[in-house]
């Protein structure tokens, strides 16, 4: 089984924080948060819109 994309653990993580579970985003460009560079090769691999 594949691993879940950038967007799907950010929306999963969202739905947390949400809920109250006390998790914070990271900001842009501390450690271990996504890179632009992440983005843009999540964006090569996202599903088109119908």
């Amino acid at each position: 089984m594949a691993k879940k994309g950038l967007y799907a653990n950010i929306h999963a993580k969202r739905k947390r924080i949400k809920k109250g579970s006390g998790e914070k985003m990271r900001k842009p460009g501390s450690k271990g948060a996504p890179t632009k560079a992440n983005f843009k090769r999540a964006a090569k691999t996202a599903k088109k819109k119908k």
